[in-house]
């Protein structure tokens, strides 16, 4: 378990209360755009100063009463084998759990549920799981996240959360060169029906592959013309 970053005090993370964010550094993916090379790359990762366990929970035992939660996100923190533990350390102290990740590892998340160590869990959903063939598919997931990627566990990911009884969201970057419009239709659609889908602008700062620094993000409109079409597949849709 590397902590590689600690926010300390976070009003949007988690929705509806003030939380911690934990960044754990190790991922699985390499999607161009994200903004946390730092969490990703090893030679990075190598060189981010980190905090102990200890350091951490020496601060979270001082916030009892002032935080209501902690925000677990990365990298990908479900690569930790030891997530559970350090998950149940934070519970037992009496903090809400938020999980962010990307649904790689559907095991550790069925696992972190049956236990009851997570109160929310947001899964990115990169790119579309429908197409004509079930390489096409890859193809898709693939090019957003630049590594081989197994769809039955996204797939199995997204099953798990909605039949969890935890609360939880989609969401989705929407990426100009990953993204058209029909993309986003098709995730909607193969997430449906569902509690909550979001749908989140590209940001071109600090991005994994430079390329992408330069890459315009689609308009505000684009991104409520979308919202607008597929609305009527969640309870909430949204904008971020």
């Amino acid at each position: 378990m590397v902590i590689a970053g600690l926010q300390k005090t976070t009003l949007i993370d988690y929705p509806g209360k003030i939380a911690c964010t934990v960044f754990l550094a190790g991922c699985n993916f390499r999607c161009s755009w994200c903004y946390s090379s730092e969490l990703v790359l090893p030679e990075k990762i190598k060189k981010q100063p980190r905090i102990s366990e200890k350091e951490f929970f020496k601060f979270l035992k001082g916030k009892r009463g002032l935080l209501d939660g902690v925000v677990l996100c990365g990298g990908e923190p479900t690569l930790n084998k030891d997530l559970p533990e350090f998950v149940r350390k934070i519970k037992k102290l009496g903090f809400l759990v938020k999980l962010d990740t990307n649904g790689s590892n559907p095991q550790m998340l069925k696992e972190l549920i049956k236990k009851k160590l997570v109160d929310y869990i947001a899964m990115d959903v990169k790119a579309s799981l429908k197409a004509k063939s079930a390489k096409r598919k890859a193809q898709n997931y693939e090019r957003a996240t630049r590594v081989k990627v197994n769809l039955k566990d996204i797939r199995k990911s997204i099953e798990i959360i909605k039949k969890s009884g935890v609360d939880y969201e989609f969401r989705t970057t929407v990426v100009p060169r990953i993204h058209m419009k029909e993309d986003i239709v098709q995730i909607a659609r193969a997430l449906a029906p569902a509690r909550a889908y979001f749908l989140q602008s590209f940001r071109p700062e600090k991005t994994l592959n430079p390329v992408f620094l330069t890459v315009r993000p689609y308009s505000k409109d684009f991104l409520l013309e979308i919202k607008k079409e597929i609305s009527r597949f969640f309870q909430i849709c949204e904008v971020r």
